[in-house]
């Protein structure tokens, strides 16, 4: 029995010390995940002025704010008609969405400093990169024998496989997204898209017989399995033969086959993306989130489904239902209203309007700290722009991308980071980096 009485009386003991542990790690002012007044004062001022951002520009939406700073919910005028139904129990799609603003701030400005492009370096530097990583994004090929073969594996990778960042943060000015919606044929905006340094366009929209309403320039091209997989019949679509193809998923061999025999002169890469859970799914988001890693800012075009819509609609095709359509228009509202976008549709015409109650840089650079500490990212209140990095490699010398020709934004960029590039892990807890440094 005394043996049992001093069991539990160490137990006890034990729990009371877990307990005063956990009290002083959350008072201790020195512990740098530790949310101050000051950072409580940027998160509020940021959820403050995106309600009223939502509620003054986004058509009828309205955002809702709670006492959790993160927390807000996006909701729909109860008039919308949904449209889509989930799959799996086949209920329509509700008007009202949840989003964590701590966690689109700290993961965006992570895609604003970071690499979307898979590359060799990359690779190379991920634990046993080639047999787990690699190996999944070839599409587990049978014959491939989980990338043992690395000669092999290179070898299928090779076409789309770059030593470094073909492209990096800030390499151009303003650009455009243009997605799919039959929204583009109720306005006459070719010439303005044409305008952007950059347009980004998706799968197999065409160009030609629409240049009035989508416009004819194109850079760049995010394509889904179904579109990697007929690569002949996409680069079709640009007359100019220049457009650089980013598949957003694994590699097949029957593209890799098409590019040797067609043969295929553009650009093919792969492309490496941040992870945004339960957010907005879908080609269109990973075009934002490419065209935000390379642009200084980037307007969006044909991708919204305003409230009060009656269908999904394509401009090229016969309708067809999207992905959780009100799911990702809210979410492109928050994107607008936290200044990441701005959304052009029929109903938001005035190229030059004026997106009010956007966060001031200040606001939104505090913000960010203080989302970081909230989420206990990795980094988190460390000014080093280097802090996030879990795994940090060095490059080899002379690997270094070339910074010859870019403009001075990009340069600048280069040297505020030190020359090291920056890739995001996948599915990583802590929300970590893999940075390359300069070996010097």
């Amino acid at each position: 029995m005394r043996i049992l009485q001093l069991g539990l009386l160490v137990a006890l003991a034990s729990s009371v010390a877990a307990i005063l542990i956990y009290i002083v790690g959350l008072s201790n002012p020195y512990d740098r995940f530790t949310v101050t007044d000051d950072d409580r004062s940027a998160l509020r001022a940021l959820q403050s002025g995106f309600k009223k951002c939502v509620d003054a520009k986004g058509l009828g939406l309205q955002a809702l704010i709670s006492q959790d700073y993160c927390h807000v919910t996006i909701q729909y005028p109860r008039d919308t008609v949904p449209k889509w139904r989930d799959p799996k129990t086949g209920e329509l799609e509700g008007l009202s969405f949840d989003f964590n603003l701590c966690e689109a701030v700290a993961t965006w400005e992570q895609v604003r400093n970071s690499s979307s492009i898979l590359t060799k370096e990359f690779i190379d530097a991920l634990p046993n990169g080639w047999e787990e990583y690699a190996w999944r994004r070839i599409n587990k090929g049978i014959q491939l024998d989980r990338c043992k073969n690395r000669t092999l594996c290179m070898e299928k990778l090779s076409l789309v496989l770059p030593e470094t960042p073909p492209f990096v943060p800030k390499q151009f000015g303003r650009c455009a997204v243009v997605g799919n919606s039959g929204d583009l044929l109720k306005t006459n905006i070719g010439k303005e898209i044409d305008g952007y340094d950059a347009v980004v366009r998706e799968n197999g929209a065409p160009i030609q017989n629409y240049t009035k309403y989508v416009g004819r320039k194109s850079t760049f091209r995010l394509l889904n399995r179904g579109s990697a997989k007929a690569l002949d019949k996409v680069v079709e679509l640009d007359e100019t033969k220049r457009e650089v193809l980013i598949i957003k998923t694994t590699i097949h061999d029957i593209m890799n086959k098409m590019i040797r025999e067609v043969p295929i002169g553009n650009q093919v890469y792969l492309m490496l993306g941040a992870s945004f859970g339960s957010s907005a799914k879908g080609t269109g988001l990973k075009a934002l989130e490419f065209a935000l890693s390379i642009c200084d800012t980037v307007d969006m075009y044909g991708f919204t489904v305003d409230p009060g819509y009656k269908e999904w609609t394509r401009y090229f095709s016969e309708s067809r239902l999207g992905h959780t359509p009100l799911h990702g228009r809210a979410y492109y509202q928050m994107m607008e209203c936290l200044g990441l976008v701005k959304i052009h549709s029929p109903m938001r015409a005035d190229f030059s309007r004026v997106v009010n109650w956007l966060p001031s840089e200040s606001i939104l650079n505090a913000a960010r700290t203080a989302s970081e500490k909230v989420l206990r990212r990795i980094g988190a209140g460390m000014d080093d722009p280097l802090s996030a990095c879990s795994i940090i490699k060095k490059r080899s010398t002379g690997k270094s991308p070339s910074i010859s020709g870019l403009r001075e934004a990009a340069i600048n960029h280069q040297r505020y980071m030190n020359g090291a590039t920056t890739y995001p892990l996948e599915k990583n807890t802590g929300n970590g980096m893999l940075c390359i440094v300069p070996d010097i």
